[in-house]
């Protein structure tokens, strides 16, 4: 409870809402498809962006043979999802949208609280793989807007074969 309390704070959400995993592939997958699955009969389109992590990319690709549709977002000149394109990919179907916070190949930090107030906007889910920028970054993914958001032991010189997987309370009915 010790370290689910210091994970909370460190990525700003309440440790209550904090589930262990055994990294941020499992988390990414525990989001992108549980959440998808849990959801279908809603919807069944999902949106994120072709620079994202092979976990979040196979998971989506996973889904497309399962039925689901995927919008794939090209990011801008400088790396970033504009909102308005992210805003104009949204359909009446969209479950989930699924954007990393900082790029493990690029740097690139997106703004994962404009993209979050955009789904809100329309009640999509937003998730966020924050491996990368969690004890690195300032966050603060309740305060956000975010919905799910993975992040990984071993990117903050933590041991190999732990993450985590923020859930927020409204998610919680359809992915747990």
């Amino acid at each position: 409870e010790a370290a689910r309390a210091q994970v909370a704070s460190l990525i700003g959400v309440p440790a209550e809402d904090l589930l262990f995993t055994s990294g941020a592939t499992e988390s990414d997958n525990l989001a992108v498809l549980g959440l998808a699955r849990g959801r279908a009969d809603f919807g069944r389109h999902l949106v994120t962006s072709r620079t994202e992590h092979k976990a979040v990319l196979d998971a989506c690709k996973r889904l497309v043979k399962e039925g689901h549709a995927v919008t794939w977002l090209e990011p801008e000149a400088d790396g970033r999802i504009a909102p308005d394109a992210l805003r104009a990919a949204l359909r009446a179907d969209t479950q989930l949208v699924s954007i990393m916070h900082a790029n493990n190949e690029t740097g690139v930090v997106q703004d994962v609280a404009a993209l979050a107030a955009v789904c809100r906007e329309r009640d999509v889910f937003f998730h966020t793989d924050a491996a990368q920028s969690a004890g690195k970054i300032p966050t603060h993914f309740l305060q956000d807007g975010i919905d799910l958001a993975s992040v990984s032991a071993h990117k903050m010189y933590g041991p190999k074969g732990i993450g985590a997987l923020y859930v927020a309370p409204r998610v919680r009915p359809w992915l747990l």
